[in-house]
């Protein structure tokens, strides 16, 4: 079977972010002020071949894990979707 999966990885909310921060900042010199706390993060789609839902989400979790996100600095999330 097929499988889409998007995966989110975010800076850890302990952590700054400078590139929100400056995102943050333009907001307001464009009149948005009421915008705030921006965190700026990566969004990865791929697809995957897999017997299962389950074998895909072990695939997915590898993936994340060994190459994708650094655990001292980032957090990740993803959604699997039969194709």
């Amino acid at each position: 079977m097929k499988f889409n999966a998007e995966i989110n990885i975010m800076p850890l909310k302990a952590l700054l972010d400078p590139q929100g921060k400056a995102v943050t900042s333009s907001m307001q010199s464009i009149g948005l002020g009421v915008i705030s706390n921006v965190r700026i993060g990566k969004h990865i789609t791929l697809e995957i071949e897999a017997a299962d839902e389950n074998e895909a989400t072990i695939k997915i979790e590898k993936a994340c894990k060994e190459l994708l996100y650094n655990p001292i600095m980032e957090s990740y999330s993803f959604t699997l979707k039969k194709e």
